[in-house]
């Protein structure tokens, strides 16, 4: 009896050892050798994998970055203070980084948009090309107010206020994931210290875009003549400030007849 107790402990402790030495085997033999510096950079890295650095997450940034493949500064999330770290463990120096924020190029709320009709069904911004003139709203290229920014915004920097989306730029991270979903293409990123842009992407005529809302854009050319700057272009009958050109004085803002113009 006690003999068969101490057979049984030898096959359980020599099973045990082979399947101890069998792992150990197979660990060394398929060990991926991890790049220090990417584990480093992967640590500072803020987490929230939203891809706003063009690759799949953070570690798919700090795999690139440890290769030399991505700027050290590459996260949006994390910023100035981010790309510092990962600088010094990469022993380079972090290149100076713009804050940059969203923006919607549309004031067409429910007072100031004109409608065709009444829509009922998803409240989902891209099912709405499935419906006429895609979206209620007269004008083809206002906000259709259904959300699908709100929805993909992991910083809950964006809301729909009015019928209109919405960005607090101080809770932006120009991530840009607003940015590839609407599809509208209203909203882009900007430098978050812009001045003055133009909240409205109609392409139509005066005549037009004012049937359609009452605050767009008319290619009146006001803001351009009276931009001492030379910040203002005008095409395809809508008004674009160069960010880096506007000095901030607000001329623009203040000739604008439909009040187009607004400080960012």
């Amino acid at each position: 009896m006690v003999s068969g107790v101490f057979i049984a402990t030898a096959v359980v402790g020599a099973v045990g050892l082979f399947i101890g030495l069998f792992l150990g085997a197979a660990g060394m033999k398929f060990k991926v050798d991890v790049d220090e510096k990417e584990e480093a950079v992967l640590a500072v890295l803020p987490g929230n994998n939203c891809g706003g650095c063009g690759f799949a997450g953070c570690s798919g940034l700090a795999a690139a970055i440890a290769k030399g493949e991505a700027a050290v500064n590459a996260c949006p999330v994390g910023g100035e203070a981010v790309g510092k770290k990962v600088a010094e463990i990469m022993g380079v120096e972090a290149e100076e980084g713009k804050r940059m924020a969203a923006f919607v190029a549309c004031q067409g709320t429910c007072e100031k948009a004109s409608l065709d009709y009444e829509y009922t069904g998803i409240e989902d911004c891209r099912m709405l090309s499935f419906v006429p003139n895609g979206g209620a709203k007269t004008c083809d290229y206002g906000c259709l107010g259904f959300g699908s920014c709100v929805k993909a915004c992991p910083f809950d920097a964006i809301h729909v206020v009015d019928g209109v989306a919405v960005v607090d730029k101080d809770a932006c991270k120009a991530c840009g994931k607003c940015v590839a979903v609407c599809p509208k293409h209203l909203i882009s990123l900007i430098p978050y210290d812009a001045k003055y842009m133009v909240a409205c992407s109609s392409k139509d005529k005066g005549p037009v875009t004012m049937k359609a809302c009452s605050a767009g854009c008319i290619g009146c050319t006001l803001c351009k003549r009276n931009c001492p700057a030379d910040a203002v272009t005008i095409e395809s009958f809508n008004a674009t400030i160069d960010p880096e050109k506007c000095i901030g004085c607000g001329a623009c803002a203040e000739k604008c007849p439909k009040k187009v113009i607004v400080e960012h």
